[in-house]
């Protein structure tokens, strides 16, 4: 899974090949996918990682599979990658110690625009993060990317979504697209409407660009994503 010239300045540590279920390979496929080369103007190194999976990353986040994406982000800086990124936003949890061992920049996940959302939105603006799984979401992921409080932040998750989490539940099974379309845009509005001091929204998945389009015409808010964020270090570096 490898689109890369010699001038791709982003590298992406992504799962590893034949660990990635049915679903979310459907998934990738769309437009907006952290995974799909057709969500970038500008070229990327896709690099799967040993041992990388939903186990070892969103449930329970493996030492040893950080040790391998240490070792593979520094083989990419030494061929010429100039900043690392990851194709799970539950490698939040991992921020700092990439980011302290690789030497050039790191962002693990969308989480990371957090703290600048709140700050643009105002000290009265909440902030959504919609999350693959609220309960694997914790407190470690958000100080690991600079989330000091939880004060204003409002976490709904898609696992109660039947066909999301029919992704994960069978995962040979195929999903509906278009269901999915429709959970996740229905759980930003309930967001809204339940929270209406909502300002923004940040999507901590990275399955989830595909949808920001639709959630900011529905909601008139702003939607950071893992996108938003890319092309944005892509622009600094």
């Amino acid at each position: 899974m490898v689109n890369e010239s010699g001038s791709a300045k982003i590298g992406v540590l992504c799962w590893e090949k034949g660990q990635v279920p049915k679903g979310l390979q459907q998934l990738e496929a769309l437009p907006g996918n952290s995974t799909n080369p057709a969500s970038y103007e500008y070229s990327v190194r896709f690099h799967p990682v040993w041992g990388a999976n939903v186990h070892t990353i969103l449930e329970n986040p493996d030492q040893n599979v950080l040790r391998t994406m240490i070792s593979d982000a520094r083989t990419m800086v030494s061929q010429g990658v100039r900043a690392i990124t990851t194709s799970c936003g539950f490698n939040a949890i991992f921020q700092r110690e990439l980011a302290g061992a690789v030497g050039v920049p790191v962002f693990t996940s969308s989480l990371l625009q957090v703290p600048f959302a709140r700050q643009i939105c105002g000290p009265e603006g909440d902030i959504c993060i919609i999350t693959a799984n609220a309960g694997a979401l914790g407190l470690e992921h958000l100080t690991s990317v600079g989330i000091a409080s939880t004060a204003g932040l409002h976490i709904v998750g898609l696992e109660h979504c039947a066909q999301w989490n029919r992704m994960f539940a069978e995962p040979e099974a195929e999903i509906d697209l278009e269901v999915i379309e429709q959970e996740v845009l229905g759980t930003a509005l309930r967001a809204l409407d339940e929270h209406p001091r909502i300002r923004a929204f940040v999507l901590e998945c990275t399955d989830l660009p595909p949808y920001s389009a639709a959630i900011r015409r529905q909601s008139g808010l702003p939607v950071f994503d893992f996108i938003t964020m890319v092309n944005y270090l892509h622009s600094a570096i």
